[in-house]
């Protein structure tokens, strides 16, 4: 079965600001490596007003059923959506975490642990032998530490952003270059 990504095609009809941020956000998902019908089911479930069943976001979107219990998985894994109980129904209902800032958090954690962990183990990998083997050039070894120690120092920043409140994150986020002017310069004048 093919798979339909054109939500007007389907009889259930989106507003029409809604259907467009679920076509949005799954052609933004496929440009961060996501498969675009997760990104529009969860998409979907973020703007929903009330949790779906698999059957109403396989309705909604017009995709096979089979497609949204994989991606409902998928969502579950990195933990963007959970699954609610509805008295007198026994089928599973999901809703989205539509805390925008935890949303971020567990899409950064999730990246963290995928790419940046990995990243991490591979440079210090490849430090290690190149320690250990004088015959390396020593522009190849400088360079070698100079990327394990940027990995760091941005593995290191994530931490720390992690135990910063989020009223104080939106703060430093919205000051953006003007923060350079609280950084010391370690130069007078």
């Amino acid at each position: 079965m093919t798979e339909k990504t054109d939500i007007s095609e389907h009889p259930q009809r989106l507003h029409p600001a809604v259907e467009r941020f679920v076509l949005q956000w799954g052609e933004m998902g496929g440009s961060w490596g996501v498969n675009r019908s997760v990104s529009q089911i969860h998409a979907l479930l973020y703007v929903s007003e009330r949790p779906l069943t698999a059957e109403d976001i396989a309705a909604v979107l017009g995709i096979a059923r089979s497609n949204v219990s994989t991606s409902l998985k998928e969502l579950l894994g990195w933990d963007l959506i959970r699954r609610v109980p509805i008295r007198g129904d026994r089928r599973e209902h999901f809703e989205a975490e539509t805390d925008v800032w935890e949303m971020v958090r567990r899409i950064g954690a999730g990246r963290k642990a995928r790419e940046i962990d990995p990243a991490l183990a591979a440079l210090r990998g490849c430090v290690a032998l190149a320690d250990a083997d004088k015959t390396i050039h020593p522009v190849a070894a400088r360079r070698l530490n100079d990327m394990l120690a940027f990995t760091e120092t941005v593995d290191g920043w994530y931490g720390q952003m992690l135990t910063v409140p989020k009223a104080k994150l939106a703060m430093i986020l919205r000051l953006g270059a003007k923060i350079i002017k609280f950084i010391p310069t370690g130069k007078a004048g």
